[in-house]
Formats: structure tokens, C-alpha cells, sequence
């Protein structure tokens, strides 16, 4: 386990209405819940009474727009600081589950569980979110590994000409710079991608939006944050006998490229990833400790 790190739970966009959402965090489970106003709140995912998963449950709403989380086996709603009303009482009970502290910076929801904090927030995200248009959230998933694949995966510069070699055509990966500063990173690398014809892009109009070179840059926030950025977006060199249909269609292909030029010029996309549920011996004593990640998708728009 990594005690004292901050966790990135959550975008509060990743939450709909009085719809509970389970959380993972150090091994255990946690609902969380965003009220009519926006409140999240957060309890371990546990009804004290039997054990049923409060997350399968619903949320209850009261007049003033706060709500409960309800246990889905008997019905008894917990309020956001653990408490209920059990049958045949109007009052409610003190505290049965202990609410999850969460430090919540603009729209990005953090923990450091149940552990004394050692490492700050970082801050970049707040900052790409005051200049940056927010465009949404679009998926997360899980997966099994242990610290060492998991360290070796998000420090791995050259494999994009190989793994995404089918998805964003990259021929050849040019390193320029990494820069080391203790638990934060950045790392600068050139994607060169292969021509493509007018015919191949007509066929898959997506290959329009390839640049010839995709400028790439890596921030890592050990160990709970990663993002990718400054994806810059260049007119694309247009040469008519590449495209083999004469100087007639050339204007047309750069008419197009221009207006793709147009939209993505001086744009940046940025998406982050968190780490979480860390099992096992002290992960610094014990490299090999497994761990479980989760990785969410969002993206930003922007630029001058």
C-alpha cells in the first residue's frame, strides 16, 4: 500500500443524480452520491445491519434537497454522516458508518482513504480546468498488476509504433526529453505517422484528422496521476502526385486539411489516469506487490 498518497476518485461529472456509485480505495468499498445541489457524499459500502452493498441500493431525497443512500435488503436510508431511523423511531441514530473524507478541488473528488496525508494534491489539474473548456467524461476501466508492470507501462516511451501502430498509424517514435522531479515527471517525444493517400482517407475519413507528426507529452503526478497533453494538431504537407489524382483534387484536399487545421490549431487533449487499491506489503518494500488500477477518461479542449 502506498499510505498518505492522494487518490483521484472521481469527476463530478462521472455522477448522475441521487445515483449511488461504487468506489474502490486501499482494498475497500465505498458509495458515493451527488445530491440536487451537487453535495457528494461518501460511506463504506456496507449496510451495518446484514452487509448488503448500499450502492445496489437508491437515494432518498428530502424537501431540502439533500438525500440518503438506501440499503437495497430492509429500506433504511443513511444520511451523509452514517446515521438512520430505524422502524417505529423518529429520531436518528448516532453515527453506524463512518463517512470517507474527500477534499474536493473544483469538479476533481480526492481521498487519501483513511491514511495520514504525506503528498499534496497536485495542482494541474485545477489548473487545466481554469483554462481549458471541459468537454466531458468518457470511460474508466480496471485492471490487475503489480507496481513494477504498472511503473514500467506509464515510463514505456517507445511503444507506441508497435501498440498503437494500427489505431494512430505511427511509423516511428523520436525521443527528446524527460525531466525527473521526484514524484513528478515529463517526458517529450515525437509520433511520426505514415502518408496516407486522398483515396485512404476518403475510405476512412478519420485519417483526416492525423497530423504527419503527433507532438506528445507525458506528466506523471506519482503515483496517482497521469496526463497526456499538447497533442499539436499541423497542416499536413499536401503533395498531389502522393495522392495520385492529379493537381485537379489537390485544392480539395487542402481546403479539407486547412479546416481541420482550423479547428485543432493551438488545441491540447488531456486525459488522466489514477492508480488505486494497492494490496500487499508496502509497495516501496515489496515491487511485486499486486495491485488493482483504475484508469478514467476525460477530456479537455482548448488553446488560444
Amino acid at each position: 500500500m502506498l499510505p498518505g498518497a492522494p487518490w483521484l476518485l472521481a469527476h463530478t461529472s462521472m455522477f448522475a443524480i441521487n445515483q449511488p456509485k461504487k468506489i474502490s480505495l486501499y482494498g475497500r468499498d465505498y458509495v458515493l452520491w451527488k445530491d440536487r445541489s451537487g453535495r457528494i457524499s461518501a460511506l463504506p459500502n456496507i449496510c451495518p445491519h446484514l452487509g448488503a452493498m448500499l450502492s445496489e441500493g437508491w437515494c432518498a431525497e428530502n424537501a431540502d434537497g439533500t438525500s440518503a443512500v438506501v440499503c437495497p435488503f430492509h429500506a433504511l436510508a443513511f444520511d451523509r454522516a452514517g446515521c438512520t431511523v430505524l422502524p417505529g423511531s423518529n429520531e436518528p441514530t448516532h453515527p453506524l458508518l463512518k463517512p470517507l473524507e474527500l477534499h474536493i478541488q473544483g469538479d476533481f473528488i480526492w481521498s487519501y482513504g483513511e491514511c495520514e496525508p504525506k503528498i499534496p494534491i497536485p495542482e494541474k489539474l485545477n489548473e487545466l480546468a481554469a483554462n481549458y473548456e471541459f468537454i466531458g467524461y468518457t470511460a474508466e476501466t480496471s485492471v490487475r498488476t503489480d507496481l513494477l508492470t504498472m511503473l514500467l507501462n506509464m515510463h514505456d516511451y517507445n511503444h507506441q509504433n508497435g501498440t498503437h501502430r494500427e489505431l494512430f498509424q505511427i511509423t516511428e517514435v523520436q525521443f527528446e526529453q524527460f525531466i525527473d522531479s521526484g514524484h513528478q515527471s515529463h517526458a517529450f517525444y515525437n509520433n511520426l505517422t505514415a502518408p496516407t493517400t486522398l483515396w485512404e482517407k476518403l475510405k476512412n475519413p478519420g485519417a483526416m484528422l492525423l497530423p504527419d507528426v503527433i507532438k506528445a507529452h507525458l506528466e506523471n503526478h506519482f503515483p496517482s496521476l497521469v496526463i497526456f497533453h499538447e497533442l499539436l494538431w499541423r497542416l499536413i504537407a499536401i503533395n498531389s502526385s502522393q495522392s495520385g489524382v492529379g493537381a485537379e483534387i489537390a485544392p480539395i484536399e487542402r481546403s479539407l486539411k486547412n479546416s481541420f487545421d482550423r479547428v485543432f490549431k493551438d488545441s491540447a487533449i488531456f486525459f488522466f489516469g489514477t492508480t488505486q487499491s494497492f494490496q500487499g506489503p508496502n509497495s516501496f518494500g515489496n515491487i511485486n506487490a499486486d495491485c488493482k488500477g483504475r484508469f478514467s477518461l476525460i477530456v479537455f479542449l482548448g488553446g488560444d
